[in-house]
């Protein structure tokens, strides 16, 4: 795998987000002057200057979190990026230090009951929202299993007061190796109505994407058992889920839609198919496992990807048919939890959009490279981690 094309055009086009995470993260080859340097152009990026506005004295960034855009004609969030998830994601995605004012004020903010109680109070449907705020938990489908995932985002998962949340993580994929069949898990409705789904129940285990973005962002649960665990059950995902399932859960006497549960077929990769709106970010986090080609969908994208660069190291996709206009990343402008990852601030400038693609294609190439040389490590007792 030679990807030193696609490089230097990162290194010679990209903005400074690019540039800082792909020293940091790729050639691992920041001084700590170049670095300073590099966060300081990151700072004064448009979204994140706007990001500042939304801090809190008591460290708190925006109103809620994946909550309500407006409440009875009430405007809640002057723009996306005000929603507490869409800021946590923001300095996830720039890399911002867990060091820095934002990050740690932020991370202590949302283990503060005071705090968080504070946060959301602001309407009637938040405050019982924060109430039965664990409800779901171990299916991730609930306010604390967000405040839990955006704390890992953040650099603050292995954190004692917040491990926990990975072994239910865990236990949601080991859940799925024990069926075969989503119905052995959900229950049938009993009464009749336009979306009559199958549901689970709110303390079941089952996966979602911010149980999967949970193990992805931390460390302390990587052990070669849990690694192979993983890639067996995404595995199983794939053999086992239907294209066309649906499910709910049940909390309480109501059903909701979860978010984005691993309830059906997970798609590689594809230069001219944009699949679902998550779909590289899905595909990454999966990556970030350490489970590397073990996974189908994990060997099928990166022998993708690198047929999909050209010539000149650039990826390039088919943004241009009616199905893939919907989903395109050239419509993203804010780190919401329904869009892929943008790290270029300005899709005007020339390359910025082409930037994007190909950084992620060097960082999804690598993970997976990167998961073939751990995998040889924890095969032989004589080699360290």
């Amino acid at each position: 795998m030679n990807l030193s094309k696609s490089i230097d055009f990162l290194l010679e086009n990209a903005g400074a987000v690019i540039q800082y995470r792909l020293h940091k993260e790729i050639l691992r080859d920041l001084k700590q002057t170049q670095e300073e340097n590099l966060l300081e152009q990151v700072y004064q990026t448009p979204l994140f200057k706007l990001l500042s506005t939304y801090v809190k004295p008591n460290g708190y960034i925006g109103r809620g979190m994946h909550s309500w855009d407006n409440w009875r004609g009430e405007v809640l969030h002057r723009t996306p990026l005000e929603d507490g998830e869409a800021a946590a994601r923001l300095l996830s995605y720039y890399s911002i230090p867990k060091t820095h004012p934002y990050v740690a004020g932020f991370v202590k903010a949302m283990r503060g009951e005071e705090a968080l109680r504070e946060e959301f109070s602001y309407i009637p449907p938040e405050i019982e929202r924060f109430e039965n705020r664990s409800i779901g938990l171990n299916n991730g489908n609930c306010l604390l299993g967000l405040i839990l995932a955006m704390q890992s985002l953040l650099g603050s998962g292995d954190d004692e007061e917040v491990r926990y949340f990975q072994d239910i993580s865990l236990k949601g994929f080991e859940r799925v190796l024990e069926i075969s069949s989503l119905g052995e898990i959900t229950k049938e409705r009993k009464t009749q109505g336009k979306y009559h789904y199958p549901y689970i129940e709110a303390d079941e285990y089952f996966p979602c994407s911010y149980t999967l973005a949970e193990l992805a962002y931390t460390t302390s649960w990587r052990t070669a058992e849990n690694i192979q665990m993983l890639a067996d059950s995404l595995n199983h995902i794939n053999t086992i889920m239907k294209p066309d399932s649906n499910m709910h859960i049940k909390v309480g006497n109501k059903y909701y839609v979860p978010c984005f549960a691993l309830n059906r077929p997970l798609r590689p990769f594809r230069y001219d198919v944009v699949d679902i709106i998550l779909y590289r970010r899905i595909l990454t986090e999966i990556a970030m496992l350490g489970v590397g080609e073990r996974v189908g969908i994990i060997r099928e994208s990166a022998a993708n990807v690198q047929d999909a660069i050209d010539s000149d190291g650039i990826l390039r996709m088919d943004l241009d048919s009616n199905h893939n206009k919907r989903y395109s990343p050239k419509n993203i402008k804010y780190p919401t939890p329904y869009v892929d990852v943008r790290l270029e601030a300005d899709y005007k400038r020339k390359y910025a959009l082409e930037c994007d693609l190909t950084f992620w294609a060097v960082q999804f190439l690598s993970l997976a490279e990167e998961a073939k040389g751990n995998k040889k490590t924890a095969n032989d007792p004589h080699k360290s981690a």
